[in-house]
């Protein structure tokens, strides 16, 4: 895979994490919000009917499995962190043209969700959006 550039956003599963509750393993039944995993847009053809990246205009993000590690980098500061496939997300279809910029470094589409974990070993989770890069 090709690196692929977007926004990265985090979301919560499994055991509590900060403030996460303690709903749900998610699609692959391991997410844990305390762990380093992340939601993928292509885990499979159910998954990509909810997520629809192509219909924001993100054409061949492959098809990646439970378990299947990314790299994420912050492009706003430059750090990455190494996570695996656990969920199927984010719904990319809803946010479509959605911008996250830091100084003139900017993201367009979510194309990832970090678990809290993940997130905040490189970026605020206050941030809530960041531009990245993903690589395989």
């Amino acid at each position: 895979m090709a690196a692929l550039t977007g926004e990265m956003s985090w979301f919560c599963c499994g055991s509590s994490w900060g403030p996460c509750g303690t709903a749900g393993h998610g699609a692959c039944g391991t997410c844990n919000s305390g762990n380093r995993q992340h939601a993928w847009p292509n885990t499979s053809d159910a998954c990509y009917a909810i997520t629809r990246p192509d219909s924001c205009g993100i054409s061949g993000m492959a098809r990646r499995g439970c378990g299947f590690q990314h790299t994420t980098t912050n492009r706003c500061n430059g750090k990455s962190v190494t996570t695996s496939i656990a969920d199927c997300g984010p719904q990319t279809d809803l946010f479509c043209g959605e911008r996250a910029c830091c100084g003139g470094v900017c993201g367009t589409n979510r194309v990832i969700d970090l678990t809290p974990a993940a997130y905040s070993l490189i970026a605020s989770l206050s941030a809530g959006l960041q531009p990245c890069t993903i690589t395989a």
